[in-house]
């Protein structure tokens, strides 16, 4: 699983979350999980592979919403038994 961070400016409510999230679902529809929050200025998208960055821009970019930067690392879902893979 990969972790996309994306460091989104303009967002200044709810709906502009909504926005973004639809907007990244709609160019991938593969994703995991999507979620956004204005308060930090940031999406963060689970997937399975890693995204086209490019494509991910330009999907938000296109909504109004300008992106500031991309980051991208693997991911391990942490469950409650997860001290116990240790």
């Amino acid at each position: 699983m990969i972790e996309t961070i994306v460091k989104v400016e303009g967002m200044m409510c709810g709906m502009c979350e909504s926005h973004v999230n639809e907007a990244v679902r709609k160019a991938f529809p593969e994703v995991k999980r999507v979620s956004s929050s204005q308060a930090k200025a940031q999406t963060v998208i689970h997937s399975e592979q890693p995204l086209d960055e490019q494509k991910l821009r330009d999907a938000i970019n296109a909504t109004g919403y300008e992106v500031k930067g991309v980051r991208s690392a693997p991911y391990e879902k942490k469950g409650f038994f997860s001290f116990l893979k240790k």
